[in-house]
């Protein structure tokens, strides 16, 4: 929709009503945007693909903010629609939030110890495996590009994942990080990962992981 200037906006932050944070805001022409992903000064390409994604191909109002040290994607949203957010989450919701979170980690750490060409190597091997096994909303290419640059706990819709679809996409993770890094040392203080999260959601799922089959893999 727009592609701005930091000296074409107003950027401001508003108090969560149900949650200890703030929320960020950006103001254009009397409309209010609320911050999607943020991009470094050297992923221009990630950035417009993502503001493409959003606007092209799911009709999302959005605006990328070209700044010198980093890019950054908005959403159109009314601030009555933040101000009656409940901050509750479904448990279901919480899981594939922080899978994401992880799903993010450990491209990040691809991306930094190996380069971008294995990174996009390893978004190709995770999209194959979400495609043979049939997970919903996940299985494309175009989707796992989305959800390892947006931010899942600002995302407008989560995957509709059940909890089994959430243990079968931490072990393949888990299998196919071993495979890139030739060690597990990855999957370690898996708390550190999840500092965005509420305290008590990010809580509620180490809880979950710590009870599960998944604790061997991910600590």
């Amino acid at each position: 929709m727009f592609i701005l200037k930091r000296q074409d906006v107003e950027i401001s932050s508003i108090q969560h009503p149900k949650k200890d944070q703030q929320v960020p805001i950006l103001h254009y022409q009397g409309q209010a945007f609320r911050l999607i992903s943020v991009f470094k000064a050297g992923q221009e390409e990630e950035a417009r693909a993502l503001w493409r994604e959003l606007t092209d191909n799911r009709g999302k109002a959005c605006v990328l903010l070209e700044e010198p040290e980093r890019f950054s994607v908005w959403g159109k949203v009314r601030l009555e629609q933040i101000e009656n957010e409940t901050g509750g989450n479904s448990k279901s919701g919480i899981f594939i939030q922080a899978s994401i979170l992880l799903l993010q980690a450990v491209h990040m750490d691809i991306e930094d110890f190996l380069g971008t060409k294995q990174a996009s190597l390893f978004e190709k091997d995770i999209t194959e495996v979400l495609k043979q096994q049939q997970f919903p909303e996940t299985n494309t290419i175009e989707a796992i590009k989305y959800w390892v640059s947006i931010n899942p706990l600002e995302a407008p819709k989560l995957p509709p994942w059940k909890e089994n679809h959430v243990v079968s996409f931490l072990q393949e993770l888990h299998k196919l990080g071993k495979t890139y890094f030739g060690n597990a040392n990855f999957a370690n203080q898996v708390a550190d990962k999840l500092q965005e999260m509420p305290e008590g959601e990010r809580s509620l799922f180490l809880t979950w992981l710590n009870q599960s089959s998944l604790s061997k893999l991910w600590q």
